[in-house]
């Protein structure tokens, strides 16, 4: 299964943030739209990091301090890891474990185009293996 087939199933809309949003406003859109990492991007198309639930765990232990009024681009990740929609589920979900990253950004010609989460990898490859269950099943009950 490629990347591809996962952005046609969850879409391609990607919620993002600026690196001068302050990090209780990401926290509101994480909220308000059930995800768990924004892209930072300035104008949506261009990927200049990435802020997850665990970047601002990780900080607000440092800190201890009001984080929520910081900005974004004291926390976020700025090494982000990216796949392309012609890429392999597979190779996704290995990339995800090698570099511990449970969001990867989808990009074409540079441009972001769509965000997997290890959700979506896990949902897909639990999709595949039910279907070759059934398979399996239908061949062995048609004999």
């Amino acid at each position: 299964m490629l990347v591809a087939n996962l952005l046609e199933a969850k879409g391609t809309a990607v919620v993002t943030t600026t690196s001068d949003a302050s990090v209780g406003s990401v926290v509101a859109h994480m909220v308000r739209h059930r995800i768990g990492a924004l892209v930072v991007s300035s104008d949506g198309q261009r990927i200049e990091g990435i802020v997850s639930e665990r970047d601002i765990v990780q900080r607000l232990s440092e800190l201890h301090v009001d984080l929520l009024d910081e900005a974004v681009a004291t926390i976020m990740s700025t090494s982000v890891q990216v796949c392309e929609s012609s890429d392999d589920v597979e190779s996704v979900m290995n990339l995800m474990t090698e570099h511990r990253v449970r969001h990867v950004p989808v990009v074409e010609n540079g441009r972001l185009c769509g965000i997997i989460s290890i959700g979506d990898v896990v949902k897909s490859r639990i999709g595949e293996l039910e279907k070759h269950r059934n398979e399996l099943m239908e061949y062995i009950t048609a004999r």
